[in-house]
């Protein structure tokens, strides 16, 4: 299977939209050359800023020309830009909810090699709890780009998160994604599994060993985790009842606990998550930090079978 890093989706999607739009501006942290925003900087000198290693400032610079009619992208790392931007989006874009972008690659542990103080594993349950916040991570290539441009038409502030790793396309270019609406991977009666970003890819893996013998499951890829598609968990509780959340985030306030929430509420169901387990990344392969978190493909099968 081809394997591509929704970062590179991202930046191939931004040069289509800056051409289409002269009012979208990206705010570089001077990594453009890591993040892929070097072809929009090299088409569109006159649409990019580069405030240097400054994450705070690119916030503020972004929210000023919101305010002048600007659709600003800030671009920098997942854990720069939730962590150390968090206070200057707070108060300076979403409170005022203003049109402003936060596009992150390094998101999750993808950045494995690069170890942990690279690797987000807080920023999506950070930017989740903060209001006016739309918070949305793309599983592939093609829904890295469609997703991209959706933000781009999206009024309001938005946290979109990419991955520095290559990982396997599992949609096309004909794939439509709508933010708040989730994508249904795989339809299923047996377990539902509810992933999102670079965990879709092991939950349709998982799904087909499953499918093998004999237990029918149903891959939902629920790429825009605020504002969570309550009806796709709804459903997955009413007709299966049985749920398994698989993400690349801490075990703690991401997808897992957003769909606990619903479950919660609703009474009934049970759910299984799979996450980081509430600890930091370390430098290794992407693969042996999932399998240090349990993220497996057997992990699932087990859970599903155990259900």
């Amino acid at each position: 299977m081809e394997k591509k890093a929704t970062r590179n989706g991202f930046g191939e999607e931004m040069v289509v939209l800056g051409k289409e739009n002269k009012n979208i501006f990206i705010v570089d942290a001077d990594i453009g050359k890591s993040c892929k925003t070097d072809g929009f900087a090299h088409a569109y000198p006159e649409q990019h800023i580069n405030v240097g290693i400054a994450e705070q400032n690119a916030a503020g610079v972004a929210a000023g020309m919101a305010t002048c009619g600007k659709i600003p992208f800030v671009v920098t790392y997942a854990v720069f830009g939730s962590l150390r931007m968090c206070e200057m989006i707070r108060q300076e874009i979403a409170y005022p909810r203003l049109n402003v972008k936060i596009a992150c690659s390094h998101g999750g542990l993808t950045p494995a090699n690069d170890g942990a103080s690279h690797q987000a594993i807080e920023d999506m349950g950070v930017m989740r709890t903060i209001p006016n916040m739309t918070v949305i991570m793309p599983a592939d290539y093609w829904a890295a780009r469609k997703l991209t441009r959706a933000v781009a038409e999206y009024d309001g502030p938005a946290f979109i998160r990419f991955t520095r790793d290559a990982i396997p396309i599992i949609y096309d270019e004909n794939t439509e994604f709508t933010i708040g609406k989730a994508h249904i991977a795989r339809e299923g009666k047996d377990v539902a599994i509810i992933a999102n970003g670079d965990t879709v890819c092991i939950a349709l893996e998982a799904a087909e060993k499953l499918a093998a013998e004999g237990i029918d499951a149903k891959v939902v890829d629920m790429h825009t985790i605020k504002p969570l598609d309550v009806d796709a968990v709804k459903d997955c509780i009413e007709n299966i009842g049985k749920i398994i959340t698989v993400e690349d985030h801490n075990i703690l306030n991401g997808l897992g606990s957003a769909v606990c929430e619903v479950v919660a509420e609703a009474g009934k169901g049970k759910v299984v998550r799979f996450g980081i387990q509430d600890q930091f990344g370390e430098s290794a392969p992407y693969h042996r930090l999932l399998e240090k978190n349990g993220i497996t493909v057997d992990g699932i099968v087990a859970a599903a079978k155990a259900f």
